[in-house]
């Protein structure tokens, strides 16, 4: 089943270098017309320069593609607002957003400056929100989009010197849960990549012989699946040196205790029932887990 992308507008932001490029070529090269932004900064965020996704641009057009730049700060919803206006005068609609763009501001929590934590936050979290904004009514409009969210092993699990960039991809999953529900009606599907590759924000942190297995390809290979007609949505891909798996947040089944029973000390006495994993599940909405722990209750009273 060959996935193709002929006659679909894509968004790609922080397209210049690395996976962003990555992403823009590869959808490119399978018929998408590209919109490739990049502000041109530095991985810290600092500086500008069209250089990189000019570069990328030409690349597309020399291989008979078509694409634009756009140098939008993603965290300035004026900027990204100008960048969707454009795509709409150029091609009409907008079909495939891949929120990439990001920066990095490392260090220990104890060490770090709001500052840097609030910058990696605005970027991450609401340069995704502002991006995805700015398309929504147009892919409600056209009953059609496709919105893939940048996460991170670092979100999801933890990674020293990375509280401000783990909490911003841990909260665009966030995101993503309430808009697949709210997307859903009008065929948008909300998905996100987990990635791990070898780019300008992991160059000094791994070894050369690593760094050559995570390749961006290996995990633009799967952010196409994301961006395609038949993607799933509320996927979070997980991709990297050409292994590809999916995370899930699961709850465990927990336990009922009476009025009597809701105290510390009583829920402690039991709290090995409350960690056992053999009966958990994925959650649909927030509201499942009140509908979880109601049918337990309601099943104590019938009892």
């Amino acid at each position: 089943m060959s996935i193709d992308f002929s006659g679909r507008v894509a968004i790609v932001t922080g397209a210049g270098n690395g996976l962003g490029r990555s992403h823009a070529l590869a959808l490119a090269e399978r018929g998408a017309k590209v919109v490739v932004n990049d502000l041109g900064g530095a991985r810290d965020g600092t500086g500008t320069s069209s250089k990189a996704a000019d570069e990328v641009v030409e690349l597309i057009v020399a291989a008979g593609g078509q694409a634009f730049a756009h140098g939008a700060n993603v965290a300035k919803f004026d900027q990204v607002e100008d960048m969707v206006s454009q795509a709409m005068s150029e091609w009409g609609r907008v079909d495939i957003l891949l929120n990439n763009a990001g920066i990095l501001r490392d260090k220990s929590f104890a060490k770090m400056d709001l500052a840097d934590f609030q910058l990696v936050m605005d970027v991450h979290l609401m340069g995704s929100v502002n991006c995805t904004k700015a398309v929504w009514a147009i892919m409600r409009e056209q009953n059609y989009g496709r919105i893939v969210m940048t996460t991170s092993s670092s979100g999801m699990y933890g990674n020293f010197g990375q509280t401000n960039y783990g909490a911003a991809k841990m909260a665009v999953l966030g995101f993503m849960n309430t808009l697949v529900l709210e997307g859903g009606k009008n065929n948008i599907h909300v998905n996100a990549l987990s990635p791990t590759a070898g780019t300008r924000m992991t160059e000094d942190l791994m070894p050369a012989e690593v760094l050559s297995l995570l390749t961006a390809e290996s995990v633009t290979a799967g952010a196409l699946i994301l961006c395609d007609e038949k993607a799933p949505t509320r996927t979070i891909l997980c991709a990297g040196a050409g292994g590809y798996a999916k995370a899930n947040m699961f709850e465990t089944d927990g336990i009922f205790m009476s009025k009597d029973q809701q105290n510390p000390e009583a829920i402690l006495a039991r709290w090995d029932e409350v960690m056992d994993t053999s009966n958990h599940q994925p959650l649909e909405s927030g509201s499942k887990q009140t509908e979880k722990f109601l049918s337990k209750a309601m099943a104590a009273l019938s009892a």
